[in-house]
């Protein structure tokens, strides 16, 4: 048991010294999964305007939304991660990405 323990609160601490890199790929991934979802509803949105219009007006939304996800999503994962002890960070971690790999394989 101690092993495990030991193994948890090593882990843990080694993804602490990496929170943002961890925060930052998690966000990277959520923006690639759900990023058609967005485009499509603000295509949506968009689509009364002209195409002249509509395809600039599209990339510069896309553009400036991943931007601004990228920005001001990762400090408040790396908050709420850090929010966990040494011996469930890893074991949250660990979750996350599993969900994060059932929501991409069912895309």
């Amino acid at each position: 048991m101690d092993l495990i323990l030991d193994l948890l609160a090593t882990a843990s601490r080694w993804s602490r010294s990496n929170l943002s890199e961890i925060a930052l790929a998690l966000v990277g991934c959520l923006l690639v999964l759900f990023g058609a979802d967005i485009k499509g509803w603000v295509d949506q949105r968009l689509g009364s305007i002209a195409g002249a219009l509509r395809v600039p007006l599209m990339a510069l939304l896309c553009m400036v939304g991943s931007g601004v996800a990228l920005i001001y999503a990762t400090p408040w994962i790396i908050k709420g991660l850090s929010q966990f002890n040494n011996y469930s960070l890893a074991p949250v971690l660990l979750v996350v990405l599993v969900l994060i790999g059932v929501v991409a394989d069912r895309r």
